[in-house]
C-alpha cells in the first residue's frame, strides 16, 4: 500500500459511496486507475466492505433493541472464522476483538428479545462462544 492507496481509503471514509471518477479526480488518477486500485485494495483484503451508517437519532427505538455483547470463544475456536462468521449475520453491526476475559465485543441491533434469543442461541451454536454477556442500550 503507497500513498495513492491511502488517500483513496481517506476519501473512501468519508463516502464510501464515492464513484471511482470522484475518488480520481480527489487523488490525481483517472477513472480507471482508480478502479483498478480499489479492486485490487479489494482483493486484497485492505477493503473488506462497504456500510450504511445510521444517525442513531433517526432510528426508531421501536424498530428494535440496540445491544453489546461480550463474547467469549470456546477454546481452540479460530478467532479469524468467528469474525468471518460475524460478518455474514446483519444484526451483528460491529465485531471488535478486545482484551480482558472476553475476546470480542458485538454491537448488535436486533427486532425484540425473540430475535436477540435467536442471536444468542447462534452465537453458541454456530459461532463458537462459550461464554456470553449481553447489555442493552438504554439510550
Amino acid at each position: 500500500m503507497d500513498r495513492m492507496d491511502s488517500e483513496i481509503i481517506d476519501v473512501l471514509r468519508v463516502n464510501g459511496r464515492a464513484s471511482f471518477s470522484e475518488i480520481g479526480r480527489r487523488v490525481g488518477l483517472s477513472t480507471n486507475a482508480t478502479a483498478a486500485r480499489v479492486r485490487r485494495l479489494e482483493t486484497a483484503g485492505v477493503i473488506l466492505g462497504y456500510r450504511v451508517v445510521l444517525d442513531a437519532e433517526s432510528v426508531d427505538p421501536a424498530d428494535g433493541l440496540e445491544a453489546f455483547v461480550d463474547v467469549r470463544l470456546a477454546a481452540g475456536h479460530d478467532s479469524e472464522e468467528f469474525l468471518s462468521w460475524s460478518r455474514r449475520i446483519p444484526e451483528i453491526r460491529d465485531a471488535v476483538h478486545v482484551t480482558g476475559s472476553y475476546d470480542y465485543l458485538l454491537h448488535i441491533r436486533v427486532t425484540g428479545t425473540t430475535a436477540l434469543d435467536r442471536l444468542l442461541r447462534s452465537l453458541k451454536n454456530d459461532g463458537g462462544a462459550s461464554h456470553t454477556q449481553t447489555r442493552l442500550a438504554l439510550r
